[in-house]
């Protein structure tokens, strides 16, 4: 029987979503929502296919004390939806810096929900950074809108390798002065 680890995270709430520490039982979920080829051509990191225990490897990071990203599902009961509809993370760049990603299961695109989930983890802040930070595809603008939308301004032109594309691909880079 697998138990979930409780994680020294906060728990923040929308009026759709609830962003959660990832449990151990997401794993099916996400399993199903990376293996979309389109969704994993749009991150840096899900390799597509998605090899076995993958999954399971990125939910033992997300565990770890140690951890230089915190992550938490987007979980969608609150609103009659999945109870994982994606991912948002916030990762540690340096003393007051920190990079967000995310990614929205494909039956959600295009619905509000990255921009709900962005703007709840900016004003919860739970890294208490200065600046915060993010890149997307210059192939995906719904999701530099999302950014532009929340408050991110345009910082340059930048390259970052897909692992699902097997290449570097252009990005356009973003930040965000907080306090």
């Amino acid at each position: 029987m697998m138990h979930d680890t409780i994680i020294n995270q906060q728990v923040i709430d929308t009026d759709r979503v609830v962003l959660r520490p990832l449990r151990k039982s997401d794993q099916g979920r996400i399993d199903h929502y990376a293996s979309d080829e389109a969704l994993a051509r749009m991150t840096t990191a899900i390799p597509h296919p998605l090899p076995p225990g993958a999954t399971e490897a990125f939910i033992a990071r997300a565990h770890s004390e140690d951890r230089i990203a915190d992550v938490w599902a987007i979980d969608g009961t609150q609103d009659n939806a999945e109870e994982l509809i994606g991912v948002i993370s916030l990762d540690r760049v340096d003393e007051g810096k920190s990079e967000i990603g995310y990614w929205v299961a494909p039956p959600y695109w295009n619905t509000g929900i990255a921009s709900e989930a962005v703007r709840a983890l900016i004003a919860a802040n739970p890294l208490n950074s200065h600046v915060m930070f993010a890149s997307v595809f210059q192939d995906n603008p719904a999701s530099a809108r999302v950014l532009t939308n929340c408050g991110f301004q345009y910082l340059g032109d930048a390259e970052i390798f897909s692992v699902a594309r097997g290449a570097p691909v252009p990005t356009w880079t973003y930040s965000l002065k907080l306090n």
